[in-house]
């Protein structure tokens, strides 16, 4: 019995399964190499912050109060209302730039109208994505 020629063959892999394997490869590249170059990988947005404001209106002077959430940049928040957009007023509280639980801020002479709306804006540091926290509605 001759042993010696049972292993003699030099190939290991298949041309066809060696085809299959450089088209997949081709493909996974092409498809990440796709996301990149068309910005697909910069449309992942930064998710807004979890918070809760309460709204208290005394007739004139509406005060908005960080009720619980998380913190968030006091630059990345605006309030707009019927007359205009506002920055959130850190220096009235602590000042450390950020807008925690129990910080408020007052839009003073606010003339409310049925059915004005005040809400409050998160706008990402990329400034790409822009989310209302919450809104305040004036029903006298």
């Amino acid at each position: 019995m001759k042993l010696k020629n049972l292993f003699t063959e030099d190939r290991a892999v298949s041309p066809v399964i060696g085809v299959i394997l450089m088209v997949a490869i081709t493909v996974i590249l092409a498809a990440v190499i796709g996301t990149f170059v068309l910005g697909l990988g910069d449309q992942v947005q930064e998710t807004a912050p979890q918070a809760s404001f309460a709204f208290d209106y005394d007739g004139s002077d509406l005060v908005i109060t960080h009720e619980s959430g998380e913190a968030i940049n006091n630059q990345s928040v605006t309030i707009v209302d019927p007359s205009g957009t506002t920055a959130w007023n850190d220096s009235i509280n602590n000042g450390d730039g950020k807008i925690t639980a129990g910080e408020s801020n007052t839009l003073t002479s606010l003339n409310a109208n049925d059915g004005d709306t005040v809400r409050i804006v998160w706008t990402s540091e990329s400034g790409g994505t822009s989310s209302t926290l919450q809104k305040w509605t004036y029903n006298g």
